[in-house]
């Protein structure tokens, strides 16, 4: 008979956060990127997810348990600055002439993407820019796409659909 040694406690300690956010910064941020459009809001809000992470010290089972609650953390830290985003640009739009140049905020993302599918991107719900960022981008599962959003893993996979069908529709002769 063999006996399994129990299991200890996780606890959220500085270096077991420094580690993971050492680990997945980068991806972090890309997905942040990729949500908000830009590389400086996108450091924000990682940021952010991570001090109030620290700060709040969730119940957490264990390290794969807080890295998607970071992730989580993220993609609401994102859509918070994407609704205060929205609220300046009505603002903005109601006191700006017509012919202004485009705001400062305009998406200048890595080198390597392509400009044409970013702009599609763009212009997706969203929702189901999310799904598509969590999906291709950072390579997450349905499950934990739906994890992350909190939301089920058939409205992942209807919503994806939906989106790639949008896409299609936008990108015409480019796919």
């Amino acid at each position: 008979m063999t006996t399994t040694a129990p299991r200890t406690a996780f606890t959220l300690d500085a270096p077991t956060l420094s580690d993971v956010v050492d680990e997945h910064w980068t991806p972090l941020t890309r997905l942040a990127t990729l949500l908000l459009g830009d590389r400086a809001s996108a450091e924000d809000a990682v940021q952010d997810a991570c001090e109030a992470t620290w700060r709040l010290q969730p119940s957490l089972t264990d390290r794969d348990h807080l890295i998607t609650y970071l992730r989580t953390a993220v993609v609401n830290r994102c859509r918070s600055a994407g609704r205060r985003r929205s609220t300046v640009h009505r603002f903005l739009a109601s006191v700006r002439a017509m012919d202004d140049a485009p705001p400062a905020d305009v998406p200048v993302l890595a080198a390597e993407t392509d400009p044409m599918v970013l702009a599609a991107l763009a212009q997706l719900a969203p929702r189901q820019r999310e799904v598509l960022v969590l999906r291709y981008w950072s390579e997450l599962s349905e499950r934990e796409i739906a994890e992350s959003l909190g939301i089920a893993p058939g409205t992942v996979k209807s919503t994806a659909s939906d989106a790639l069908t949008r896409l299609d529709i936008l990108l015409g002769d480019l796919r």
